[in-house]
């Protein structure tokens, strides 16, 4: 993210700096333009699925509304259950966009502006709040749509992952463990979890 955090990442963690050697600047960069609507409308998209297939599914979805890069969460008043249904999307996902919607209108969901404003901690309060929205899928958002600095998703996979053959480990770190570990992270856990995602992709394109 910013030559501070490398810096700080080499310094603490000798693991750190030798995948900061080994991988390059941290190339994380943040989408901004999209709303939090948009963002958690996309994430319910591609949950369970692969990225083409709901890719296609959101595309399909788009075109519900003409003229429109993205839907704002009021439009979707105008289109119906089945109409979202014969995009692809199931009855339980329908009924997620249908709360992230809802939530949107009724300001648990803040704005673009707003939710710039928000502690990392409230914003996954407030959205986790949402029906078939976890904590992993904010942390997401606050990663890629908000650039959050020190954000740490010990229950992803990939980071799991990765940390388990960049420190050599012979099993997949506990969640709890990850996060005691990663306090020497501070404040930059997001750069950190960029390389243990790059850990993790180098290790499979070994095998």
């Amino acid at each position: 993210m910013t030559p501070a955090a490398h810096k700080h990442l080499s310094s603490k963690d000798p693991v750190m700096r030798r995948l900061i050697r080994e991988h390059g600047r941290c190339g994380l960069a943040p989408e901004t333009r999209r709303s939090p609507f948009q963002s958690l409308v996309q994430a319910v998209a591609h949950q369970q699925l692969n990225g083409t297939v709901a890719n296609t599914i959101l595309g399909r979805f788009k075109k519900l509304f003409p003229g429109k890069r993205f839907p704002k969460a009021k439009d979707l008043a105008g289109v119906t259950d089945k109409q979202i249904r014969a995009c692809g999307f199931s009855y339980a996902k329908i009924k997620a966009i249908r709360d992230i919607a809802e939530k949107t209108l009724s300001g648990v969901i803040p704005d673009s502006r707003k939710i710039m404003l928000l502690p990392d901690e409230e914003i996954i309060e407030r959205l986790t709040q949402v029906r078939g929205v976890g904590r992993w899928t904010v942390e997401m958002l606050l990663i890629f749509q908000l650039g959050r600095h020190d954000i740490l998703p010990v229950h992803d996979f990939g980071v799991r992952s990765g940390f388990r053959h960049a420190y050599k480990r012979r099993d997949m770190p506990a969640p709890k463990d990850l996060l005691a570990f990663g306090e020497i992270w501070r404040p930059h856990r997001t750069t950190a979890s960029w390389y243990l995602w790059c850990a993790a992709d180098a290790k499979k394109k070994k095998k």
